[in-house]
């Protein structure tokens, strides 16, 4: 276990290095990032390099054995690499360059962006293939699906298309061009969707476009990666990511990687209302899930964030040091810290680190200290990983098809997914978040939640499954699309109907409005009682709600059993949730978004079904991690509230806000 902080040794006095690292040493840090913003100070001038400042820092940090991850510098060109060459500047969907000044806005397809890309990178890495000190390189910084539109990624675009389709007229055919007389008669008519009112554009389009977004990100990546290799094939790569608006398909773009690096920023301030999601568990089991494997978080929360946007409340005690543990306990086999000193300037300059800029070690930096301590004392765990049998499916394309068309107000993607994730979480279960197409094999309940746009292999793999005795839960917009992004046409869950048991006579898109949901199934509603009093002390447990949408739902097998049906309006009486035996196993379909306490009792219910083991007692707010392998097994119980929580296994044990203890269980 590792534990580390990002550091800018070119926005401060080189007299400062020394004592820097001499601090960071003496409490504990294992590792710095360094250089991923700092091409201007490596190549002031085109064709003019500078790498003596930057060997003098590494040099400094090689004495004292902390190790050192570089960053290629290409999410941060230089001032005169925009001015000189204009045509690296990222194009926007309305068609102009964005400004310069800001970051990450190079075009990542321009061949000469790309030459300058690879000159600095070989200088890096040969330079610095003989210094043992620099264990590995993170390329570029948070890379997005690459949304440019200038001429290059026009053509760029073109190319896939008809590398996909072959043909204008199979293009035309997958599209459904014949809405608003769209078809094309040849490659060169298509184009990025643009304009003021790019979103009216043919959602197949939409969808296609961003399927090229993130495979050009990731053959940026894989370009970069390959650069690394020729000159240094023994150090690792990764690169950092995080979930950001134009996300790229993660299982691409680190399938060739040695391992997933995540930027990892929770919330400062605990919401008020007990029913709002915010642990940061679900974007750990999400970045695990990746590769199924431990990985790193590159940049950690250090202190209150804000630079563009207003600045967030300030860190509890407890914070910094539980936040960190959490990546632990869910994976995280290092966690760097963003950063070591606050910035004096720059955009960035409220967004807290370790130290504030008058060099005082104050609170931040004593919990630091104490979180070094704490990670020098974790026991060998190297090798170790969550082992869990609850699997929720995840898919880019699912979230990019929810992006061009809303379902319905508020109705988001990841807001299903993050809410049964919320439900095992609060039962003591750990979950793996994978991607949809991901093998099932070990899991004995999926969760594929959303499943709009349909995938052959995905709808095999639920089938075999639930066949061969495991629980599949559906939800609503399953089986809505095909592959290409148009309306199958047939009754709803179409390809999902079979193993559902069900049909959906009709669907309304609730979006903020709530909708009474009347609980037919009494062991779900006898969980739901009690989940009632926990959340916040209501005695009246017969109104339940649901929003967002509904599906009116019809059985076409006798043997499904209705668990709840609406309550109100004109279609109250009818089923919304319904339970049907396939095969040896088990599928549930939700036809509507639930209430937090629904959602836990939900699953509660399904484990009592399968005789899994669950901590029905746990405080709201308590998590549970397991992380196993040959070297042992150990459990993590996180107090992710403000407040002392009590927690009983064999014994009483108290945890303080944001306390994390680690029992050993082999």
């Amino acid at each position: 276990m590792k534990i580390g902080v990002d550091y800018y040794p070119e926005q401060w006095p080189e007299e400062l290095w020394e004592a820097d690292a001499d601090q960071m040493k003496e409490i504990g840090v294992d590792v710095v990032r360094l250089a991923e913003f700092a091409w201007g100070r490596l190549e002031p001038k085109e064709g003019h390099y500078d790498f003596a400042w930057l060997d003098r820092v590494i040099q400094i940090f090689r004495d004292r054995e902390i190790e050192v991850v570089l960053g290629t510098p290409t999410c941060t060109p230089p001032q005169w690499m925009f001015h000189r060459y204009p045509e690296i500047i990222q194009v926007d969907p309305s068609g102009h360059p964005a400004a310069i000044g800001i970051r990450g806005h190079r075009c990542m397809n321009q061949p000469v962006f790309l030459e300058f890309c690879h000159k600095i990178i070989s200088k890096m890495v040969s330079r610095y293939q003989t210094w043992d000190c620099v264990i590995g390189y993170q390329i570029d910084n948070e890379l997005e699906a690459n949304h440019c539109r200038c001429p290059v990624c026009q053509q760029k675009f073109r190319d896939w298309i008809k590398k996909k389709y072959g043909t204008v007229d199979q293009v035309n055919q997958a599209y459904g061009n014949t809405v608003w007389s769209g078809e094309y008669s040849s490659f060169e008519e298509i184009s990025a969707p643009m304009g003021e009112h790019f979103m009216w554009i043919n959602p197949s389009l939409h969808l296609d476009f961003q399927r090229y977004a993130s495979d050009s990100t990731v053959q940026y990546a894989r370009t970069q990666a390959a650069w690394i290799r020729e000159h240094d094939p023994d150090v690792w790569i990764t690169t950092n990511t995080w979930l950001c608006e134009h996300m790229p398909d993660w299982y691409d773009l680190f399938a060739d990687l040695d391992f997933v690096s995540y930027d990892n920023y929770p919330v400062t301030e605990i919401p008020k209302d007990p029913r709002k999601l915010y642990s940061h568990a679900f974007h750990l089991d999400l970045m695990r899930g990746i590769q199924g494997k431990p990985f790193w978080i590159m940049e950690q929360l250090s202190g209150s964030i804000g630079s563009w946007a207003p600045m967030g409340r300030i860190v509890k005690p407890g914070m910094i040091q539980g936040y960190a543990m959490q990546a632990y306990a869910h994976g995280a086999d290092a966690v760097v810290h963003f950063r070591w000193r606050s910035a004096r300037a720059g955009a960035e300059m409220y967004w807290q680190g370790i130290l504030d800029p008058d060099n005082t070690q104050g609170r931040r930096y004593r919990e630091f200290q104490k979180l070094c301590q704490a990670v020098r004392n974790l026991p060998q765990m190297d090798g170790t990983v969550p082992e869990n049998r609850v699997a929720i499916l995840y898919s880019a394309v699912q979230e990019y098809a929810f992006q061009i068309q809303h379902q319905a107000e508020g109705m988001y993607y990841l807001e299903n997914l993050k809410s049964w994730h919320d439900a095992f979480t609060c039962l003591g279960v750990g979950v793996d978040l994978i991607a949809e197409h991901a093998s099932l094999e070990g899991y004995d309940v999926v969760i594929a939640p959303n499943l709009l746009v349909q995938n052959d292999s995905v709808v095999q793999g639920l089938y075999d499954f639930a066949r061969q005795g495991g629980t599949v839960v559906l939800t609503c917009r399953c089986g809505v699309k095909d592959e290409c992004n148009q309306c199958k046409g047939e009754p709803l869950p179409s390809i999902y109907r079979e193993l559902s048991g069900i049909t959906v006579a009709e669907y309304d898109p609730l979006g903020s409005t709530e909708q009474i949901l009347d609980i037919c199934d009494a062991q779900w509603k006898e969980n739901l009682g009690g989940w009632k009093k926990r959340m916040d002390g209501n005695t009246d447990h017969t109104i339940n709600y649901c929003n967002r949408w509904c599906d009116l739902l019809e059985p076409v097998q006798e043997e499904v059993e209705i668990l709840a049906v609406y309550g109100e309006g004109f279609y109250q009486g009818v089923p919304a949730l319904g339970r049907h035996h396939y095969g040896e196993g088990i599928c549930y379909y939700q036809g509507t978004m639930l209430q937090r306490e629904a959602y836990i009792a939900l699953a509660e219910t399904i484990l009592q079904e399968k005789n899994m083991l669950y901590y029905p007692d746990l405080p709201i707010g308590v998590e549970i991690t397991q992380r196993a392998g040959d070297s042992g097994k150990w459990q993590f119980i996180f107090n992710n509230t403000d407040r002392q929580q009590i927690v009983t296994f064999e014994e009483e044990m108290i945890l303080e806000p944001f306390e994390m203890k680690i029992q050993q269980l082999l």
